[in-house]
């Protein structure tokens, strides 16, 4: 039905620009209590931008830059948030909620999407893949940034169920974000009966992570879990395994708590490794994040978008110290 729709509105659509955009407005008073209303007008919304010229795209380019309360809140609050007071940007932005108009959401036909990077992006499609048309929210609107620093506040601030909803919201966007997803999973650690959110979700972390403190907190977390499940050698073994992504000055306390309750037991790198394997949890970064690193490194590389590259590279050496791609990095950075 809504294919049909728009295939006949295309139809009708001439070389004549002025003549297309009133036609294309009014189709939106024809189709505004359709039940695809909403996703009609959409569509009618992009085929208007097409017929503008390219002063009437500037003209409003320049007044969306000017006028952005998105970035405007989120510059507004981050001093704040990096110093450690909380209260007073989790005010402002819950002033800035209450009249915040609802962007880019799904709808029956399109879903949106933001990815930080292409790494990303080609985690999504590999392991959720998108339901809908995928569009993607401008550089320039930061919702991501927006739901996932509100969904922060609210759950430092322990309103579990309201950040729940906007950590989520957040996750929408980037399905992939281990950094979201991390914050996300705190709330089922103290504000759910059992820890198998908490499980779940870290492991779905895991599968995405590419930063390396990332991946230490994902093993941190499971520590967690098997300490709450009585299994001390597996936590034991998850903490000390999370040490060899992020010196964490907390796993280290829990480390030797762990072994001073237990006739202080040591355990190799190798036997944790054997540990962690058995419990057929992730180990180290997923080789396919790795194999797709490999993948855009070499496409940037044959293309000589020595940015681009250099960005991966340090990604790449990020998660596995190898000193070959450390001479690389210096290589260009020396060079270009």
């Amino acid at each position: 039905m809504y294919e049909d729709i728009i295939k006949e509105i295309k139809s009708n659509l001439g070389s004549n620009k002025d003549l297309n955009k009133q036609y294309l407005s009014s189709q939106i008073e024809v189709y505004k209590d359709h039940p695809y209303n909403k996703e009609i007008i959409k569509e009618i919304s992009r085929l208007m931008w097409d017929c503008l010229s390219d002063d009437e795209k500037q003209e409003f380019a320049d007044i969306s830059n000017n006028e952005n309360p998105i970035l405007d809140i989120l510059n507004d609050i981050y001093y704040d948030i990096e110093n450690g007071n909380y209260e007073t940007p989790l005010a402002k932005l819950d002033r800035f909620m209450e009249t915040f108009p609802e962007m880019f959401e799904d709808d029956k036909v399109s879903e949106y999407h933001f990815f930080t990077n292409p790494l990303e992006e080609i985690t999504f499609r590999k392991y959720i893949g998108p339901k809908k048309e995928m569009r993607y929210i401008p550089d320039n609107q930061p919702l991501l940034d927006l739901y996932y620093v509100y969904g922060f506040l609210l759950l430092e601030t322990q309103q579990f169920d309201k950040a729940e909803e906007y950590l989520k919201k957040a996750i929408r966007i980037n399905p992939v974000s281990a950094r979201i997803i991390l914050e996300l999973s705190e709330i089922y650690k103290v504000h759910t009966y059992t820890f198998n959110e908490y499980f779940i979700r870290t492991c779905d972390a895991l599968k995405y992570a590419y930063y390396p403190q990332d991946i230490a907190r994902c093993y941190r977390n499971l520590g967690n879990y098997y300490i709450e499940e009585n299994q001390t050698k597996t936590a034991l073994a998850l903490l000390i395994y999370s040490m060899e992504y992020e010196a964490s000055p907390l796993a280290y306390a829990e480390i030797k708590s762990l072994q001073s309750k237990n006739d202080n037991l040591e355990l190799s790198l190798t036997e944790c490794m054997d540990i962690i394997e058995s419990k057929n949890i992730q180990l180290g970064p997923n080789p396919f994040i790795l194999q797709t690193l490999d993948e855009l490194i070499k496409e940037y590389r044959k293309n000589k978008l020595y940015n681009q590259l250099l960005y991966f590279l340090e990604l790449k050496f990020d998660l596995t110290n190898d000193e070959k791609i450390l001479s690389e990095i210096n290589e260009i950075r020396n060079n270009y």
